[in-house]
């Protein structure tokens, strides 16, 4: 199913839609962006209100004392409240429900480091199981909540596992296992309570495969990735996975593939971004050298010589090569997705294009004026080719019909 945008004042001038029409559609977008409004600031209210309760209570009894008369003043309102209470008895659901596992959680890790990792994982797991049953089986009408309580499951299951794994100093190729695993099961919670952003979450662990994150330090949130290129490719193929379902799969699925595509678009932009910059020997994290770790058998001075080594017969990808490469990635993609009705894709595109612009012109070119008049002069015939092309898929889809 398309959504797209339309100017309803100027589909009713031509006679296409009543005014009637126009104000049920115009109605029910703003419905739309009011309740996605309100539940955010719901959302962000009560995972701050539940981390805020467990810091300032600090102990295991207040915690649980507290946590247990939330949630159960909650599904009192739930069940005996009247339709206009029902927010705060989800709130207050929610915020109980959330002390509770969470406290448990950072109760376990930091109390019972020798068996908090599998009683989380089980643990995670059967509050999972019985909320997806309850889900399953409509046998309750709170379904927000119940959706949470899930989402909560399972990221104690994920951080139970996560635990465990750090505690036994794994590293290599579990470690993307574990990401992957993180990354099926945050889609599977996203499609489960039918809510888009868990389903954008699970970019987050897929990214970390090749170890692509982000590091915050005082005044500066920096995007970081080792290797680009490979994660580039990597977020191409989810895209093109994403793609594929949101076109032949049902729009209740659409949807979340949709999402997870611009996600993943962002992420091998800002790739992108980093290989424009620095350029990208291919490999070197991974089939290479790797990072340099002190406490290891290897010295800096030999990982140094390995590095080296490496590089002499690597693919390398400069800079200037990425920043051409990329804006011609980015041209094409803007293209394709004003064809398909891509509206996220696009916007991101043209957001990046104007993001990549603003880098070159001060990192890469700013002393080559050359490089702007055969990319300005380039940029010509390549929208008239794409005018072109448009007006000749354009035919082809009347003749189609």
């Amino acid at each position: 199913m398309m959504q797209a945008i339309a100017d309803t004042e100027r589909l009713v001038e031509d006679g296409i839609i009543t005014s009637e029409q126009a104000k049920t559609i115009e109605t029910r977008a703003r419905e739309a962006m009011v309740y996605l409004a309100i539940n955010s600031i719901l959302c962000l209210g009560i995972v701050a209100a539940t981390g805020g309760f467990i810091a300032w209570l600090g102990t295991p009894a207040s915690v649980a004392g507290l946590g247990l008369f939330a949630l159960g003043l909650g599904v009192l309102i739930l069940s005996y409240g009247t339709e206009m209470y029902r927010m705060f008895g989800a709130a207050s659901a929610l915020i109980g429900a959330g002390m509770l596992i969470g406290g448990a959680s950072l109760e376990l890790m930091d109390k019972y480091e020798g068996i908090a990792g599998p009683i989380m994982i089980v643990s995670g797991l059967i509050v999972a199981a019985a909320t997806a049953w309850l889900m399953k089986h409509e046998l309750n009408s709170a379904r927000f909540v119940t959706g949470a309580i899930l989402v909560m499951g399972l990221a104690m299951h994920l951080v139970g596992l996560a635990f465990v794994l750090d505690q036994g100093d794994v590293t290599g190729v579990p470690i993307s296992l574990f990401y992957l695993y993180a990354t099926a099961v945050t889609i599977g919670a996203g499609w489960l309570t039918d809510v888009r952003l868990v389903t954008s979450l699970a970019i987050a662990p897929f990214a970390q495969v090749l170890n692509t994150g982000t590091i915050y330090f005082h005044a500066a949130y920096v995007f970081y990735s080792p290797e680009p290129t490979l994660s580039i490719i990597q977020m191409s193929l989810l895209i093109a996975a994403c793609t594929w379902v949101s076109a032949r799969w049902p729009e209740r699925t659409a949807r979340h593939a949709r999402v997870l595509a611009v996600m993943a678009f962002i992420v091998a932009n800002l790739c992108a971004l980093v290989g424009s910059l620095w350029g990208d020997f291919v490999g070197e994290t991974v089939w290479g050298p790797g990072y340099f770790r002190y406490g290891t058998d290897m010295s800096w001075e030999e990982w140094l010589a390995a590095q080296s080594t490496f590089r002499e017969t690597a693919l390398f990808l400069s800079a200037n090569l990425y920043s051409v490469l990329w804006a011609v990635a980015l041209a094409a993609l803007i293209f394709w997705a004003a064809n398909k009705s891509q509206r996220g894709l696009f916007n991101a595109a043209i957001t990046f294009g104007g993001i990549h612009a603003y880098t070159q012109l001060f990192e890469s070119f700013s002393d080559e004026p050359l490089a702007y008049v055969i990319g300005g002069i380039a940029a010509i015939p390549l929208a008239w080719g794409m005018w072109r092309l448009n007006i000749w898929m354009a035919g082809g889809r009347d003749l189609a019909h």
